[in-house]
Protein backbone atom coordinates (compact mmCIF):
# COMPACT_ATOMS: atom_id res chain seq x y z
CA UNK A 1 0.00 0.00 0.00
CA UNK A 2 1.01 3.67 -0.72
CA UNK A 3 1.01 5.95 1.92
CA UNK A 4 1.15 9.75 1.13
CA UNK A 5 2.77 11.67 4.40
CA UNK A 6 0.83 14.33 6.04
CA UNK A 7 1.52 17.78 5.15
CA UNK A 8 1.00 20.69 7.51
CA UNK A 9 -1.53 22.78 7.16
CA UNK A 10 -2.61 26.49 8.20
CA UNK A 11 -5.84 28.28 7.84
CA UNK A 12 -5.29 31.05 5.23
CA UNK A 13 -8.53 32.62 3.96
CA UNK A 14 -7.76 35.07 1.49
CA UNK A 15 -9.28 38.42 2.14
CA UNK A 16 -11.41 38.61 -1.02
CA UNK A 17 -13.75 35.65 0.48
CA UNK A 18 -14.05 37.49 3.62
CA UNK A 19 -14.63 40.40 1.94
CA UNK A 20 -17.84 38.53 -0.05
CA UNK A 21 -18.85 37.42 3.05
CA UNK A 22 -19.32 40.45 4.42
CA UNK A 23 -21.21 41.77 1.78
CA UNK A 24 -23.28 38.99 1.51
CA UNK A 25 -24.21 39.91 5.20
CA UNK A 26 -24.89 43.05 4.44
CA UNK A 27 -27.16 42.91 1.39
CA UNK A 28 -29.19 40.20 2.37
CA UNK A 29 -32.41 40.11 1.60
CA UNK A 30 -34.87 39.07 5.14
CA UNK A 31 -37.03 36.81 5.76
CA UNK A 32 -40.31 38.57 7.25
CA UNK A 33 -41.17 37.42 10.63
CA UNK A 34 -44.25 37.52 13.46
CA UNK A 35 -45.91 36.01 16.56
CA UNK A 36 -42.20 34.14 16.62
CA UNK A 37 -40.84 35.46 19.93
CA UNK A 38 -40.52 31.90 21.19
CA UNK A 39 -38.76 30.39 18.41
CA UNK A 40 -42.03 28.21 17.91
CA UNK A 41 -41.08 28.54 14.02
CA UNK A 42 -37.69 28.63 14.07
CA UNK A 43 -35.00 31.21 14.44
CA UNK A 44 -36.26 34.46 15.45
CA UNK A 45 -35.88 37.39 13.68
CA UNK A 46 -34.14 39.88 15.99
CA UNK A 47 -32.37 37.22 17.73
CA UNK A 48 -30.42 36.70 14.20
CA UNK A 49 -30.54 40.38 13.30
CA UNK A 50 -28.62 41.23 15.93
CA UNK A 51 -25.82 38.16 15.28
CA UNK A 52 -25.34 39.58 11.86
CA UNK A 53 -24.30 42.71 13.38
CA UNK A 54 -22.05 41.73 15.51
CA UNK A 55 -20.67 39.21 12.75
CA UNK A 56 -19.76 42.35 10.80
CA UNK A 57 -19.28 45.29 12.94
CA UNK A 58 -17.43 43.35 15.81
CA UNK A 59 -16.20 39.50 14.72
CA UNK A 60 -12.61 39.31 13.84
CA UNK A 61 -11.91 36.05 11.65
CA UNK A 62 -8.41 36.89 11.59
CA UNK A 63 -7.72 36.67 15.73
CA UNK A 64 -10.09 33.25 15.43
CA UNK A 65 -7.73 32.15 12.39
CA UNK A 66 -4.79 33.15 14.54
CA UNK A 67 -6.26 30.72 17.28
CA UNK A 68 -6.53 27.73 14.71
CA UNK A 69 -3.31 28.13 13.76
CA UNK A 70 -1.50 27.48 17.17
CA UNK A 71 -2.62 23.96 17.15
CA UNK A 72 -0.29 21.61 14.84
CA UNK A 73 -2.41 20.71 11.75
CA UNK A 74 -2.01 18.32 8.98
CA UNK A 75 -3.39 17.45 5.65
CA UNK A 76 -2.98 14.05 4.05
CA UNK A 77 -4.91 11.96 0.60
CA UNK A 78 -6.38 8.46 2.10
CA UNK A 79 -9.12 6.58 -0.21
CA UNK A 80 -8.78 10.05 -2.61
CA UNK A 81 -9.93 12.29 0.06
CA UNK A 82 -7.98 15.13 1.67
CA UNK A 83 -8.07 14.54 5.59
CA UNK A 84 -7.09 17.85 8.11
CA UNK A 85 -6.37 16.42 11.74
CA UNK A 86 -5.14 18.38 14.67
CA UNK A 87 -1.92 16.32 16.05
CA UNK A 88 -1.18 17.11 19.53
CA UNK A 89 1.63 14.86 21.43
CA UNK A 90 1.02 14.32 24.71
CA UNK A 91 2.66 15.65 27.64
CA UNK A 92 3.97 12.90 30.71
CA UNK A 93 3.59 9.50 29.86
CA UNK A 94 3.20 7.09 28.42
CA UNK A 95 0.54 8.74 26.15
CA UNK A 96 -2.20 6.96 24.98
CA UNK A 97 -3.05 7.64 21.30
CA UNK A 98 -6.87 9.19 21.06
CA UNK A 99 -8.80 10.22 17.68
CA UNK A 100 -11.47 12.60 18.55
CA UNK A 101 -14.57 12.91 15.90
CA UNK A 102 -16.73 15.68 15.77
CA UNK A 103 -20.27 15.79 14.43
CA UNK A 104 -22.95 17.92 12.63
CA UNK A 105 -23.11 20.71 13.23
CA UNK A 106 -19.88 20.43 14.70
CA UNK A 107 -16.65 21.29 13.14
CA UNK A 108 -12.82 19.95 14.55
CA UNK A 109 -13.11 23.51 16.44
CA UNK A 110 -15.77 22.48 19.04
CA UNK A 111 -13.14 20.41 20.64
CA UNK A 112 -10.65 22.94 20.70
CA UNK A 113 -11.56 23.01 24.73
CA UNK A 114 -10.54 19.47 25.40
CA UNK A 115 -7.56 19.43 23.39
CA UNK A 116 -5.43 20.89 26.11
CA UNK A 117 -6.71 19.21 29.16
CA UNK A 118 -6.11 15.90 27.42
CA UNK A 119 -3.14 16.36 26.12
CA UNK A 120 -1.57 18.03 28.92
CA UNK A 121 -3.31 17.02 31.82
CA UNK A 122 -0.70 18.15 34.62
CA UNK A 123 -1.01 21.72 32.91
CA UNK A 124 -4.74 21.56 33.64
CA UNK A 125 -4.75 20.62 37.07
CA UNK A 126 -4.62 16.66 36.99
CA UNK A 127 -2.24 13.62 36.81
CA UNK A 128 0.11 13.40 33.73
CA UNK A 129 -0.11 10.06 33.99
CA UNK A 130 -3.88 10.39 32.03
CA UNK A 131 -1.82 12.29 28.96
CA UNK A 132 -3.34 11.40 25.51
CA UNK A 133 -1.62 11.72 22.10
CA UNK A 134 -4.89 13.76 20.96
CA UNK A 135 -5.76 13.40 17.00
CA UNK A 136 -8.36 15.28 15.59
CA UNK A 137 -9.97 14.95 12.46
CA UNK A 138 -12.20 17.02 10.54
CA UNK A 139 -15.02 14.65 8.73
CA UNK A 140 -14.88 13.93 4.90
CA UNK A 141 -16.40 16.92 3.47
CA UNK A 142 -16.59 18.69 6.41
CA UNK A 143 -14.47 22.33 7.08
CA UNK A 144 -11.15 21.48 6.00
CA UNK A 145 -10.97 18.31 4.75
CA UNK A 146 -12.33 19.33 1.38
CA UNK A 147 -13.25 19.00 -1.11
CA UNK A 148 -15.02 16.13 -1.13
CA UNK A 149 -15.77 14.55 -4.48
CA UNK A 150 -16.78 10.75 -3.92
CA UNK A 151 -19.97 9.76 -3.24
CA UNK A 152 -20.88 6.44 -0.86
CA UNK A 153 -18.82 8.07 2.47
CA UNK A 154 -21.06 6.53 5.38
CA UNK A 155 -20.00 5.95 8.62
CA UNK A 156 -18.16 2.31 8.17
CA UNK A 157 -16.31 4.40 5.11
CA UNK A 158 -15.25 7.12 7.95
CA UNK A 159 -13.80 4.70 10.43
CA UNK A 160 -11.94 2.42 8.04
CA UNK A 161 -9.97 6.05 7.05
CA UNK A 162 -9.95 6.46 11.06
CA UNK A 163 -8.49 3.25 11.21
CA UNK A 164 -5.82 3.88 8.42
CA UNK A 165 -5.28 7.18 9.52
CA UNK A 166 -3.88 6.09 12.78
CA UNK A 167 -2.14 2.80 12.21
CA UNK A 168 -0.60 3.67 8.85
CA UNK A 169 0.10 7.00 8.60
CA UNK A 170 0.52 7.85 12.56
CA UNK A 171 1.93 4.34 13.48
CA UNK A 172 -0.13 3.77 16.50
CA UNK A 173 -0.61 0.13 16.57
CA UNK A 174 -3.39 0.53 19.73
CA UNK A 175 -5.66 3.62 19.98
CA UNK A 176 -8.57 5.06 21.59
CA UNK A 177 -11.50 7.13 20.20
CA UNK A 178 -13.96 8.85 21.38
CA UNK A 179 -16.74 10.86 19.65
CA UNK A 180 -20.06 12.55 20.08
CA UNK A 181 -23.50 12.91 17.54
CA UNK A 182 -21.57 11.51 14.12
CA UNK A 183 -18.18 11.10 15.95
CA UNK A 184 -20.30 8.75 18.23
CA UNK A 185 -21.26 7.01 15.56
CA UNK A 186 -17.77 6.82 13.74
CA UNK A 187 -16.29 5.89 17.14
CA UNK A 188 -18.60 2.98 17.88
CA UNK A 189 -17.99 1.49 14.27
CA UNK A 190 -14.14 1.87 15.15
CA UNK A 191 -14.90 -0.30 18.10
CA UNK A 192 -17.19 -2.90 16.16
CA UNK A 193 -15.04 -3.34 12.64
CA UNK A 194 -11.27 -2.25 14.31
CA UNK A 195 -11.39 -3.94 17.98
CA UNK A 196 -8.05 -5.31 17.31
CA UNK A 197 -6.95 -1.34 17.17
CA UNK A 198 -9.37 0.15 19.14
CA UNK A 199 -8.62 -0.08 23.25
CA UNK A 200 -11.84 1.47 24.06
CA UNK A 201 -14.28 4.11 22.63
CA UNK A 202 -15.92 6.49 24.68
CA UNK A 203 -19.44 7.96 23.77
CA UNK A 204 -21.22 11.11 24.15
CA UNK A 205 -24.33 9.79 22.45
CA UNK A 206 -25.89 6.47 22.62
CA UNK A 207 -25.57 4.41 19.67
CA UNK A 208 -24.27 0.74 18.98
CA UNK A 209 -23.73 -0.49 15.85
CA UNK A 210 -26.59 -2.26 14.01
CA UNK A 211 -29.00 -1.74 17.16
CA UNK A 212 -32.22 -0.22 15.85
CA UNK A 213 -34.47 2.09 18.57
CA UNK A 214 -37.45 0.56 16.59
CA UNK A 215 -36.30 -2.98 18.27
CA UNK A 216 -35.99 -1.47 21.67
CA UNK A 217 -39.11 -2.76 23.60
CA UNK A 218 -41.25 -0.98 26.67
CA UNK A 219 -39.76 -3.09 29.07
CA UNK A 220 -36.34 -3.09 28.25
CA UNK A 221 -36.03 0.19 30.45
CA UNK A 222 -35.41 0.89 33.48
CA UNK A 223 -37.40 2.76 36.16
CA UNK A 224 -34.75 5.24 36.37
CA UNK A 225 -34.45 5.39 32.92
CA UNK A 226 -37.92 7.49 32.24
CA UNK A 227 -36.15 10.68 31.69
CA UNK A 228 -34.85 9.59 28.71
CA UNK A 229 -38.06 8.57 27.07
CA UNK A 230 -39.05 12.35 28.30
CA UNK A 231 -36.03 13.72 26.82
CA UNK A 232 -36.68 11.74 23.50
CA UNK A 233 -40.49 12.85 23.13
CA UNK A 234 -39.38 16.59 23.67
CA UNK A 235 -36.19 16.73 21.13
CA UNK A 236 -38.32 14.85 18.37
CA UNK A 237 -39.88 17.67 16.84
CA UNK A 238 -36.81 19.63 16.98
CA UNK A 239 -34.61 16.89 15.21
CA UNK A 240 -37.75 16.08 12.77
CA UNK A 241 -37.34 17.80 9.75
CA UNK A 242 -33.74 18.26 10.04
CA UNK A 243 -33.42 14.58 9.54
CA UNK A 244 -36.03 14.66 6.84
CA UNK A 245 -34.05 17.17 4.86
CA UNK A 246 -30.47 15.90 5.11
CA UNK A 247 -31.47 12.48 4.66
CA UNK A 248 -33.99 12.72 1.72
CA UNK A 249 -32.90 15.93 -0.15
CA UNK A 250 -29.62 17.62 1.15
CA UNK A 251 -28.67 18.88 -2.54
CA UNK A 252 -31.70 20.86 -2.27
CA UNK A 253 -31.64 22.79 0.38
CA UNK A 254 -27.63 22.96 -0.15
CA UNK A 255 -28.42 25.47 -2.75
CA UNK A 256 -30.37 27.93 -0.66
CA UNK A 257 -27.28 27.53 2.10
CA UNK A 258 -24.59 27.93 -0.30
CA UNK A 259 -25.85 31.35 -1.88
CA UNK A 260 -26.33 32.83 1.47
CA UNK A 261 -24.20 32.95 4.84
CA UNK A 262 -27.19 34.04 6.54
CA UNK A 263 -29.04 31.27 5.77
CA UNK A 264 -26.34 28.69 6.49
CA UNK A 265 -25.97 30.27 9.83
CA UNK A 266 -29.67 30.45 10.64
CA UNK A 267 -29.53 26.60 10.27
CA UNK A 268 -26.36 25.81 12.36
CA UNK A 269 -27.67 27.91 15.02
CA UNK A 270 -31.24 26.34 15.83
CA UNK A 271 -29.79 23.14 16.40
CA UNK A 272 -26.90 25.21 18.44
CA UNK A 273 -30.06 26.28 20.91
CA UNK A 274 -32.47 23.39 20.10
CA UNK A 275 -29.94 20.57 21.52
CA UNK A 276 -27.79 22.23 23.82
CA UNK A 277 -28.39 22.33 27.93
CA UNK A 278 -29.24 26.07 27.38
CA UNK A 279 -32.77 26.53 28.54
CA UNK A 280 -33.80 28.54 25.06
CA UNK A 281 -31.24 31.15 25.61
CA UNK A 282 -28.10 29.40 23.68
CA UNK A 283 -25.60 32.39 24.48
CA UNK A 284 -25.93 31.16 27.61
CA UNK A 285 -23.90 28.45 26.45
CA UNK A 286 -22.02 29.63 23.56
CA UNK A 287 -20.49 32.91 22.89
CA UNK A 288 -21.20 35.07 19.93
CA UNK A 289 -18.11 34.31 18.24
CA UNK A 290 -18.37 30.63 19.06
CA UNK A 291 -21.30 30.38 16.75
CA UNK A 292 -19.96 32.80 14.38
CA UNK A 293 -16.48 30.94 14.21
CA UNK A 294 -18.78 27.85 13.85
CA UNK A 295 -20.79 29.28 10.82
CA UNK A 296 -18.01 30.78 9.20
CA UNK A 297 -16.20 27.47 9.09
CA UNK A 298 -18.90 26.06 7.32
CA UNK A 299 -19.09 28.57 4.63
CA UNK A 300 -15.62 29.87 4.49
CA UNK A 301 -14.88 26.13 3.09
CA UNK A 302 -17.96 26.11 1.17
CA UNK A 303 -18.50 22.33 2.89
CA UNK A 304 -22.30 22.75 4.06
CA UNK A 305 -23.07 20.87 1.07
CA UNK A 306 -20.94 17.77 0.86
CA UNK A 307 -21.30 17.49 5.46
CA UNK A 308 -25.44 17.22 5.23
CA UNK A 309 -24.65 14.31 2.53
CA UNK A 310 -23.34 11.88 5.11
CA UNK A 311 -27.14 11.82 6.32
CA UNK A 312 -28.19 10.29 2.79
CA UNK A 313 -25.57 8.16 2.43
CA UNK A 314 -25.65 6.45 6.21
CA UNK A 315 -29.22 6.65 6.94
CA UNK A 316 -30.71 5.27 3.82
CA UNK A 317 -29.66 1.51 4.61
CA UNK A 318 -29.13 -0.45 7.13
CA UNK A 319 -25.95 -0.04 9.47
CA UNK A 320 -23.08 -1.51 6.86
CA UNK A 321 -21.96 -3.76 10.02
CA UNK A 322 -18.71 -5.84 9.18
CA UNK A 323 -19.00 -9.05 7.22
CA UNK A 324 -20.36 -11.96 9.36
CA UNK A 325 -20.49 -9.55 12.23
CA UNK A 326 -23.44 -8.94 14.60
CA UNK A 327 -24.79 -6.05 16.38
CA UNK A 328 -22.76 -4.66 18.86
CA UNK A 329 -19.20 -2.73 19.90
CA UNK A 330 -16.32 -5.62 20.41
CA UNK A 331 -14.11 -3.19 22.13
CA UNK A 332 -14.21 -1.89 25.50
CA UNK A 333 -17.03 1.02 25.79
CA UNK A 334 -17.78 3.48 27.83
CA UNK A 335 -21.05 6.12 27.80
CA UNK A 336 -21.11 9.78 29.04
CA UNK A 337 -24.37 10.35 28.90
CA UNK A 338 -25.72 13.88 28.95
CA UNK A 339 -29.35 14.80 30.16
CA UNK A 340 -29.86 17.43 27.13
CA UNK A 341 -28.91 14.85 24.30
CA UNK A 342 -30.85 13.68 21.96
CA UNK A 343 -31.09 9.70 21.52
CA UNK A 344 -31.01 7.35 24.46
CA UNK A 345 -30.69 3.66 24.65
CA UNK A 346 -31.65 1.41 27.49
CA UNK A 347 -28.39 0.33 29.27
CA UNK A 348 -29.75 -3.20 29.37
CA UNK A 349 -29.51 -2.53 25.39
CA UNK A 350 -25.97 -1.32 25.68
CA UNK A 351 -24.86 -3.89 28.09
CA UNK A 352 -26.60 -7.01 25.79
CA UNK A 353 -24.73 -5.47 22.65
CA UNK A 354 -21.57 -4.11 23.97
CA UNK A 355 -18.23 -4.71 26.62
CA UNK A 356 -19.60 -2.28 28.77
CA UNK A 357 -17.12 -0.70 30.78
CA UNK A 358 -18.65 2.24 32.34
CA UNK A 359 -21.83 4.18 32.31
CA UNK A 360 -22.27 8.04 33.13
CA UNK A 361 -25.05 9.95 33.75
CA UNK A 362 -24.00 13.47 33.57
CA UNK A 363 -25.36 16.26 36.04
CA UNK A 364 -25.48 18.58 33.12
CA UNK A 365 -24.51 19.25 29.78
CA UNK A 366 -26.73 18.60 26.12
CA UNK A 367 -25.39 17.11 22.34
CA UNK A 368 -22.22 19.41 22.14
CA UNK A 369 -20.48 18.10 25.35
CA UNK A 370 -16.90 19.02 24.51
CA UNK A 371 -18.34 22.29 23.87
CA UNK A 372 -20.82 22.63 26.68
CA UNK A 373 -18.93 20.66 29.31
CA UNK A 374 -15.32 20.06 28.47
CA UNK A 375 -14.65 19.39 31.85
CA UNK A 376 -16.89 16.94 32.75
CA UNK A 377 -16.35 15.17 29.61
CA UNK A 378 -12.52 15.29 29.95
CA UNK A 379 -12.65 13.86 33.91
CA UNK A 380 -15.14 11.43 32.02
CA UNK A 381 -12.48 10.22 29.24
CA UNK A 382 -9.79 10.19 31.33
CA UNK A 383 -11.39 7.96 34.09
CA UNK A 384 -12.35 5.54 31.35
CA UNK A 385 -9.18 5.19 29.57
CA UNK A 386 -7.39 4.67 33.07
CA UNK A 387 -8.05 0.97 33.28
CA UNK A 388 -7.32 0.44 30.05
CA UNK A 389 -4.20 2.08 29.25
CA UNK A 390 -2.02 -1.29 29.76
CA UNK A 391 -3.31 -2.66 26.66
CA UNK A 392 -2.05 0.04 24.87
CA UNK A 393 0.77 -1.06 21.87
CA UNK A 394 2.76 1.94 20.38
Amino acid sequence: MTLSDPKEFHVDIPDNELDDLRKRLTSARWADDFGNETWRYGVERSWLAEMVRYWVDSYDWRRHEADINRLPAYIVEIGGMPIHFVHVRGKGGPALPLVVSHGWPWTFWDMNKVIGPLSDPAAHGGDAADAFDVVVPSLPGFGFSSPLRRPGVDVAVIADTWAELMSDILGYKRFGAYGGDWGAMVSAHLGHAHPDKVVGVELSMLVVPGVSRRDIKPGDWAPEETWMLDRMAETEPAIRSHLAVHICDPQTLAYALADSPLGTAAWLWERRRAWSDCGGDVLSVFSRDELITNAAIYWLTGTVTSSMRLYSEHMRRPWPLRAGSAPGIAAPTGFAIFPKDLVFLPRSVAEAHCDLRRWSVMPRGGHFAPAEQPDLLVEEIRAFFRPLRSAQVQ
